[in-house]
């Protein structure tokens, strides 16, 4: 007799599961990414998740592939979005000896800001509110003045926001 294989996907596509099911699944019984305090998308990976300090309407991890390493601390203002695959680095390795890690500052990421699709965030970094990063930026600097787009490899500043306008949408969020 031959055994039909069905793969998680086909499963929940063929049950209809939705987001915090696979949340509860994942995070309370199979125990992937359990301690975090907010749903987490079962392909992300967050790693010292009582290191983080989310602001208001923050959900880090809540979109696919995300991989967040937060043994040096990073925080997240109010409002900010990440984009799937985003990867946020706090920490590296001795240059040397890969066992040691280094103790660097936290990543301050701040308000109102969108971190897009394949964004990398490396150790130290701090971006002001209402920051864009672009897709596939690899952020090795900080930008924090904020109110402006950064993108490419290294992240570097292609626009500025217009400041009143960041403000005036900021009165009407809160």
């Amino acid at each position: 007799m031959k055994k039909k294989v069905i793969s998680f996907f086909k499963l929940r596509e063929e049950l209809g599961l939705n987001f915090y099911f696979q949340d509860f699944l994942f995070r309370k019984i199979l125990r992937k990414n359990s301690r975090a305090k907010w749903a987490v998308h079962f392909t992300s990976t967050i790693h010292h998740p009582e290191k983080i300090i989310r602001g208001k309407n923050v959900f880090p991890g809540d979109s696919p592939g995300n991989y967040i390493e937060a043994s040096n601390g990073i925080t997240i203002g109010d409002f900010t979005n990440l984009g799937p695959n985003v990867g946020i680095l706090s920490s590296n390795h001795n240059n040397i000896d890969n066992s040691k890690t280094i103790v660097a500052p936290p990543i301050i990421i701040g308000s109102f800001c969108w971190i897009g699709m394949n964004a990398v965030i490396l150790p130290s970094v701090v971006l002001g509110d209402f920051t864009i990063v672009g897709a596939g930026a690899v952020v090795t600097k900080s930008f924090t003045d904020g109110h402006c787009v950064i993108a490419g490899n290294p992240a570097v500043e292609i626009k500025k926001l217009d400041k009143t306008a960041c403000d005036q949408f900021r009165r009407t969020t809160l």
